[in-house]
């Protein structure tokens, strides 16, 4: 009798420990399904890392308005040295024209020297073959002072000096120097009758007028 009342009592202890267990589990499924349900709230935004990130904002946007103006002035001092430099070789252009045209009006200047002392020593060529008399034309003398002055007059024509005409052309002031007045009957008023000595030019510029006499 004993032993079957120990055996209820240890029966229904167990029941309870089972009943315990499962109440406890219950709870936990409880739990964690209401967990599941209840939505996730979003981190909220620390008071310091808004600051910090307001700060970083304004610190590159300050950084870039400064790279901004550098570029900008980087840009303006660029456009500047390539107006000066464009205005140098404008200048630099204008002076090697102006050079050009100096050095050539000198050499102008020097060949016409040149050639004015060389004319007095044709016009002695000149008088000293219409000296000869017609018989010694044919002397070696004679011959080789013509061979002489034909060269001289041959190298004057390749420097591109040129006798200016002037018997039986109208007096022109520019070319011919009168210095006498004749009459004549072959030639009308104005046109030159005689040459007294003859004019040269060079490159289209008088070297030396002609010295003519021209019909009244």
């Amino acid at each position: 009798m004993r032993m079957s009342d120990e055996r209820n009592k240890d029966l229904e202890e167990s029941l309870e420990e089972q009943e315990a267990v499962q109440e406890i589990k219950d709870t936990e499924d409880t739990q964690e399904a209401t967990a599941q349900e209840e939505p996730e709230e979003s981190p909220e935004p620390i008071a310091g890392e808004e600051e910090t990130e307001t700060k970083a904002d304004k610190k590159a946007a300050k950084k870039k308005l400064k790279a901004d103006k550098k570029q900008d002035a980087l840009k303006e001092k660029i456009e500047e040295l390539e107006d000066r430099v464009k205005r140098q070789m404008a200048e630099f252009d204008n002076f090697r024209k102006r050079t050009e045209k100096e050095k050539s009006a000198m050499f102008e200047t020097g060949a016409k020297s040149v050639i004015e002392k060389i004319l007095p020593v044709v016009d002695n060529f000149e008088r000293g073959l219409a000296s000869v008399p017609e018989e010694e034309k044919g002397a070696p003398f004679a011959e080789g002072m013509e061979m002489i002055y034909k060269q001289l007059i041959s190298e004057l024509e390749k420097m591109e000096v040129k006798p200016i005409p002037a018997i039986g052309e109208e007096f022109n002031p520019e070319f011919h120097n009168a210095v006498m007045q004749v009459e004549s009957e072959e030639y009308d008023s104005g046109i030159i009758a005689q040459e007294l000595q003859k004019g040269y030019t060079y490159r289209d510029s008088v070297v030396r007028h002609s010295m003519v006499a021209v019909v009244s």
